[in-house]
């Protein structure tokens, strides 16, 4: 470990595997380290012995749920869209011949205490209970023009420049109820919370072109899809492609403190009374907690279930959106089931 190095990556989460791939594949001479003994950091796909470990300590599995390398826990758990920036990444990087996928079968909204599967293109709406004949008349005319929008082709605006007008403004030209809004702008644009309503259209407009893109892509019932053995496959593929490159991997390595010169710059990392050389670090802000700040928090819960959910069809993986305004909160939930 007493080298020099281009690049120390410290963590093995996603971003910083990314990072530590295409740094390889461009030439440089790569360390990257992490003080777990697995990859993926916060964000790693657990076996159910290691996730009893983490949340309950020495206690062991209940024998029923059966064998512990039958299950791949996520500790982020989210899809992806089938046609979106990381897939194009993966692609393009060739990192998709170390990982399998699978289709994700449903896509679905709360609204009104009950689960509707999400409609995603004007003839979709035209079938859907969400909402009543008028509704669905205004509801297709307005996917009809988000299908033909094109950014570089005027002719498809309808003199609407969206960059200036908002997303409330664009709605009120279809007439769209405040129940229709929920769904377009949570289950399809996948915005998080209402902020959205007062900003560019351009951005909502784009995200639903995406989801229609990706539903298309598979011909599946959702635009998601999901690596078959957990998210925790994601970074192991790129930390794959940066071992190819030359990239210099040490796992299980505890307490890496970064070191700096007098003047305050970067010049290494410690560990194990060894130190690696270097003049630039990667790292996830764990490994540096003095010189970040906490700006919001998200709340995670993990059910094993022995069913799939009700009114989705029976589907072993799907994901749900339950809208903010649905549950009286200020930002939305999402629901992932996986069983693959």
């Amino acid at each position: 470990m007493d080298e020099e190095y281009d690049v120390i990556v410290l963590g093995t989460g996603l971003k910083e595997c990314i990072l530590s791939g295409l740094l390889s594949v461009d030439g440089l001479k790569v360390l990257h380290m992490d003080r777990n003994d697995y990859y993926g950091g916060d964000s790693t796909s657990l076996n159910l012995n290691q996730l009893w470990k983490r949340f309950r300590g020495e206690d062991k599995p209940p024998a029923h749920l059966g064998a512990s390398r039958d299950y791949n826990v996520d500790m982020v758990p989210k899809f992806m869209m089938a046609n979106g920036t990381l897939v194009r990444t993966l692609i393009h990087t060739d990192v998709t011949k170390y990982l399998s996928f699978k289709a994700v079968d449903g896509s679905y909204v709360f609204s009104k205490g009950k689960i509707y599967k999400v409609p995603a293109t004007d003839m979709e709406a035209l079938k859907s209970p969400l909402m009543g004949l008028f509704e669905k008349r205004r509801a297709r005319n307005f996917f009809i023009y988000v299908q033909d929008y094109n950014e570089a082709d005027p002719r498809t605006h309808q003199g609407l420049d969206l960059t200036r007008v908002t997303t409330r403004e664009l709605i009120a030209k279809y007439g769209l109820s405040d129940d229709t809004v929920d769904f377009v702008g949570h289950a399809l644009a996948l915005h998080r919370d209402d902020r959205y309503l007062d900003e560019p259209a351009l951005d909502t407009v784009k995200r639903m072109k995406l989801y229609a893109d990706s539903l298309a892509r598979f011909q599946g019932g959702s635009p998601y899809i999901y690596p078959l053995y957990g998210l925790g496959e994601l970074p192991q593929g790129f930390a794959r492609l940066s071992a190819v490159y030359g990239g210099t991997y040490m796992l299980n390595k505890p307490d890496c403190k970064v070191e700096f010169d007098m003047e305050g710059k970067v010049c290494g990392v410690t560990s194990e009374g060894e130190t690696a050389k270097c003049k630039k670090v990667v790292c996830d802000p764990s490994y540096l907690q003095n010189k970040v700040r906490k700006i919001g928090r998200v709340v995670r819960a993990i059910a094993i279930m022995s069913h799939p959910i009700p009114n989705t069809n029976e589907s072993h993986s799907v994901q749900i959106i339950l809208p903010q305004k649905q549950l009286g909160r200020r930002s939305d939930i999402s629901l992932c089931l996986t069983q693959l």
